[in-house]
């Protein structure tokens, strides 16, 4: 009998143990494929009426630079809708595109 206590004793401390899962995070590399700064680039999940903050802050992505983006919202998604800005003496237009994010490992705007 102790033994069988001590095994279900075990099992609950296990149990306890476990937090709740985690939603993945979605890593991919953007890259800068145009002759333009981006400025600011913003994501949300496909559905979404709203933009999220800009994924940069304070940093730009210059012409031919790359830079690794973690999206780590909580979400169990994949698609996302993305937006991208570059410096206002561009002739670039602000454009967005639609993506899956799961199935990427890198990202490349064009003009």
């Amino acid at each position: 009998m102790k033994k069988l206590n001590f095994a279900v004793a075990a099992s609950v401390m296990t149990l306890c143990a476990i937090t709740p899962a985690k939603a993945d995070d979605l890593i991919f590399t953007l890259k800068n494929g145009t002759n333009s700064v981006l400025t600011r680039f913003y994501t949300s999940p496909v559905g979404v009426n709203d933009w999220e903050d800009d994924v940069f802050g304070r940093d730009v992505l210059n012409p031919g630079e790359s830079m690794k983006i973690t999206i780590a919202d909580g979400r169990r998604v994949c698609k996302y809708d993305m937006k991208f800005e570059f410096e206002e003496s561009s002739d670039l237009d602000t454009t967005t595109d639609t993506q899956n994010l799961c199935e990427m490992d890198s990202y490349t705007i064009h003009e």
